[in-house]
C-alpha cells in the first residue's frame, strides 16, 4: 500500500570471492563464528547484514549500487548453514563449492518459514540490534506472553561476523595494497590531467571532473564500480559534507576557491576511499591556513601508537586539536574501517569525537580512514583522507608486556602543495609530508607514465 512502484528484485548472478584473496575458507570463517556463539551462550544467529553475508560465505554479487553484494540471509547453527538467496543467482560451480563447506541453499522467500522453525526451538540465537530488520526481530521474538509463544532466547549483541570481518587477513591486507596501488596510479593521472585542463581553460564541470575519474579508473585491471557516489564539491559546495552534484545544478570548477573530491572504487582486491582537496589558483592565507591545520591533524592521528585496548574516540582528538587551537572543528567522525571488496564503510570500531556503544577497541589489522576536515559555510570545503592498516608499533619499551600499535598508510597520492603553510609546519610535520611523497613517488611512479609521471615528481619534491 505504500511502495506502489517497488522494482523487481535485481538480477545479477552471485560469483566466488577466491581463498587467495579472502585468506580464510567458508569452514575456516564458520568455526570461528561458531566459537564466538559459544562464548555468548548461544547455539544460532540469523545474518541480516549483507555484507557480512559475503564475507561469511566467500560470495560476491553486484544487487546493490556500489557494493558488491547478494540480496540474501544466512541462517547459522552449530549444526548447519541455510543461504536464503533467489536461487537462479547461484550457479552450479558456486552451489557446488559451498556445499561442500556444509551450506545449504534455500529460496529467498522461506526465510520466514525458516526462522519460525528456528524460534520454535531451544536455541540461544544472535541477532545484531543495529542490523537486523523488525520484521525478523518479530518472528523470533514476539509478545512473550501470548499463547504458544517462543521456546528460544533471543540474544541482542553486535554481530560476532562483524568483528572478526574487521580483522583482515593477510591476504585481504595485500589485496588492500595492490586496490591501493591501482587507484592511487588513476588519481595521480586525474590529478595530472584536471591540473593541465584548468591551466588551457576548459569549461570542467563537478560531474564532467567526476566522470574523468571514472574513466582513469576504469583503465585500471580488476576495476568493479565506485564504492560510493563521488563528491565532486567546488567551492562553497565543498562546505555540504555529503554533497552530490546534480546535472542541472552543479557548479563550473574555477580558480578563486578550492575543490574537494572524495571518491572510491571497488577493485577485485579491495575497496578504496580517498580525498584530496585543490586550488587552481591562488589560495588565500586563510585557505592554507586551515588546510595546514587539517592537514596537523591528519598527520598527528596517522603518526600515533597507542596501547592495545585504545578506542578511536580516545584517539579522535588528535586530528582535532590544531583545529581547536584556532577555534575551529569539523562535525563528522574523524574515520570508519573499510571493508575487502565490500562496504566502504565498515564497523565496529570507528574514530570519533561522539561517544559510541560499542566502542571497540582497535586492533591490529584493522583498516581505517583518517580524514579530518573543516567546512566554512558559504565558501568552501577541506578533507584530507588516507585510507590506513593496524600494525603492531616498534617501541622501545612494552609496559606491563602489553602490545602497541600504530597506523601505516595505504593511501598513497600526493597532497597539494600550494595549500601547504610550511612555516606552520614543525619539524616532524614536515619530515611526514616529505616521507608520505617519497613513498607516494617509490609506490606510484612506476605505474604512470608521460605527462602524469612527471606531474608526480613535482608534486613528491621536498619541501
Amino acid at each position: 500500500e505504500i511502495w506502489t512502484c517497488r522494482p523487481s528484485p535485481p538480477q545479477g548472478k552471485a560469483f566466488a570471492h577466491p581463498l587467495s584473496l579472502a585468506g580464510s575458507s567458508v569452514k575456516e570463517k564458520l568455526e570461528r563464528v561458531r566459537g564466538e556463539l559459544q562464548q555468548l551462550e548461544a547455539s544460532a544467529m540469523v545474518v541480516s547484514s549483507l555484507d557480512e553475508v559475503a564475507w561469511l560465505l566467500n560470495v560476491r554479487g553486484s544487487d546493490i549500487p556500489f557494493n558488491p553484494f547478494v540480496v540474501s540471509y544466512v541462517i547459522l547453527t552449530m549444526e548447519e548453514v541455510k543461504w536464503f538467496v533467489h536461487e537462479h543467482k547461484v550457479e552450479q560451480h558456486l552451489r557446488a563449492s559451498l556445499q561442500e563447506d556444509g551450506v545449504s541453499i534455500f529460496s529467498y522467500s522461506s526465510i520466514e518459514e525458516h526462522l519460525l522453525l528456528l524460534s520454535r526451538s531451544e536455541r540461544g540465537i544472535v541477532i545484531d540490534p543495529a542490523k537486523c530488520s523488525w520484521k525478523v526481530s518479530m518472528i523470533l521474538n514476539p509478545d512473550s506472553s501470548a499463547e504458544g509463544a517462543n521456546m528460544c532466547k533471543v540474544i541482542t549483541h553486535l554481530s560476532p561476523v562483524c568483528s572478526l570481518k574487521a580483522i583482515k587477513s593477510n591476504e585481504e591486507l595485500q589485496g588492500f595494497q595492490t586496490a591501493h596501488l591501482k587507484d592511487a596510479a588513476a588519481m595521480v593521472n586525474f590529478l595530472c590531467w584536471i591540473e593541465k585542463a584548468m591551466g588551457n581553460n576548459e569549461n570542467l564541470t563537478e560531474i564532467s571532473a567526476a566522470d574523468k575519474l571514472l574513466e582513469f579508473r576504469k583503465e585500471q585491471e580488476g576495476f568493479v564500480s565506485l564504492s560510493f557516489e563521488t563528491i565532486s564539491a567546488y567551492g562553497s559546495n565543498g562546505a555540504i559534507i555529503h554533497y552530490a552534484p546534480e546535472p542541472q545544478t552543479c557548479a563550473t570548477i574555477g580558480k578563486d576557491s578550492l575543490y574537494l573530491l572524495d571518491s572510491g572504487a571497488q577493485f577485485l582486491e579491495g575497496t578504496t576511499d580517498i580525498t584530496r582537496t585543490m586550488h587552481f589558483g591562488t589560495p588565500t592565507d586563510h585557505e592554507r591556513s586551515c588546510f595546514t591545520r587539517v592537514l596537523q591533524g591528519h598527520i598527528a592521528l596517522d603518526r600515533a601508537v597507542f596501547p592495545l585496548g585504545t578506542t578511536g574516540h580516545m584517539l579522535d582528538l588528535l586530528a582535532r586539536l590544531p583545529l581547536w587551537k584556532a577555534g575551529l572543528d569539523y562535525k563528522h567522525g574523524t574515520g570508519h574501517g573499510v571493508g575487502a571488496f565490500l562496504c566502504v564503510h565498515e564497523g565496529p570500531h570507528l574514530i570519533s569525537y561522539y561517544p559510541k556503544d560499542p566502542d571497540p577497541p582497535i586492533r591490529k589489522s584493522m583498516t581505517s580512514s583518517i580524514e579530518p576536515g573543516y567546512y566554512e559555510e558559504g565558501n568552501f570545503g577541506i578533507r584530507i583522507e588516507n585510507v590506513v592498516f593496524v600494525c603492531e608499533a616498534c617501541t622501545p619499551h612494552r609496559f606491563d608486556n602489553g602490545e602497541f600499535l600504530c597506523f601505516e598508510p595505504l593511501t598513497l597520492v600526493p597532497i597539494e602543495r600550494k595549500l601547504i603553510d610550511k612555516g606552520m609546519l614543525n619539524e616532524e610535520e614536515v619530515r611526514w609530508v616529505d616521507e608520505y611523497h617519497r613513498q607516494c613517488w617509490e609506490k606510484i611512479s612506476p605505474r604512470v607514465e608521460g605527462d602524469a609521471k612527471e606531474w608526480l615528481r613535482r608534486m613528491t619534491q621536498p619541501l
